[in-house]
């Protein structure tokens, strides 16, 4: 990958630079180290830390200085100002920015959450970071560019062609309550290896996916900062991220539903056996 003016004219190595340092000085040295006052609920059963506070705006700081004048849609920023959502749809290019992706498990204790970032241009996701300060990976994808993990190119092997071996998740929190009966019971008798889970933590998830370890994964709730990095890293390693009406998914836009999977061939095959075609 070209480390500066890269194919979107973004010095993907300052932005990696930046992340893993945010990860590193921000959130790793509070690590299972939060003390009494430091984390609420913004809404019910959504928590906050002061860690998210704090590298939100050591991120945004870093990207407006890395590229002046684009816009940085935050996830705690747009809770006070969702306003900020409408950039994703109208500006030639926005950045996405999730400071601590997976949150509850961040305060439970659990490795498995990260520091996100993406670019966006005209409603497109074209580059994506995820930092697991916690499993010492971090993943980058420039659209056209091919997706790297710690630097190295990644590549993942092909998903298995019987439904019984195809591993991934089901995160069934948010689901309309059919939707998510009618889900759980066609994941049950056709795709065993699907588990069904409260939530699938998106930084931790796409990296499953683009390593291998996992082949589909399900979401109702489709927050750019969610979804926007994995989504590009996920493309250029020939996977699939579409709404559950089949469209492309694009952060500009509002939709719920959203299937990931690791290639076209896989995502007809779960949409023909869950029953979303």
């Amino acid at each position: 990958m070209t480390a500066r003016g890269g194919r979107h004219g973004v010095d993907v190595a300052a932005v990696t630079g930046l992340v893993e340092h945010v990860a590193r000085t921000v959130v790793a040295p509070r690590f299972r180290d939060l003390v009494a006052g430091e984390v609420r609920e913004k809404s019910p059963g959504d928590l906050v830390t002061v860690v998210d506070t704090e590298a939100e705006a050591a991120l945004t700081a870093g990207l407006q200085a890395i590229a002046p004048g684009v816009p940085v849609v935050g996830e705690e920023a747009t809770a006070e100002r969702p306003e900020l959502l409408d950039l994703l749809a109208d500006a030639p290019r926005a950045w996405v920015v999730d400071p601590l992706d997976g949150t509850q498990a961040f305060v439970d204790g659990s490795p498995d959450h990260a520091v996100m970032v993406a670019l966006v241009e005209h409603g497109e996701c074209v580059a994506g970071w995820i930092c697991l300060p916690e499993h010492g990976e971090t993943y980058v994808a420039e659209r056209g560019s091919g997706a790297f993990r710690n630097g190295e190119r990644l590549t993942r092997a092909a998903a298995p062609a019987d439904p019984a071996s195809l591993r991934g998740g089901l995160a069934v929190r948010y689901l309309p309550v059919a939707l998510r009966d009618r889900l759980v019971r066609a994941a049950a008798d056709r795709l065993p290896g699907l588990t069904v889970e409260d939530r699938l933590w998106s930084g931790f998830e796409y990296a499953r996916l683009a390593s291998g370890v996992h082949d589909v994964a399900l979401y109702w709730r489709t927050w750019p900062w969610d979804h926007a990095p994995g989504a590009v890293l996920l493309r250029e390693l020939g996977g699939s991220s579409r709404r559950l009406d089949g469209s492309d998914y694009r952060p500009g836009r509002a939709g719920e539903g959203l299937l990931l999977a690791a290639d076209h061939g896989t995502e007809v095959l779960v949409r023909d056996l869950l029953g979303l075609t």
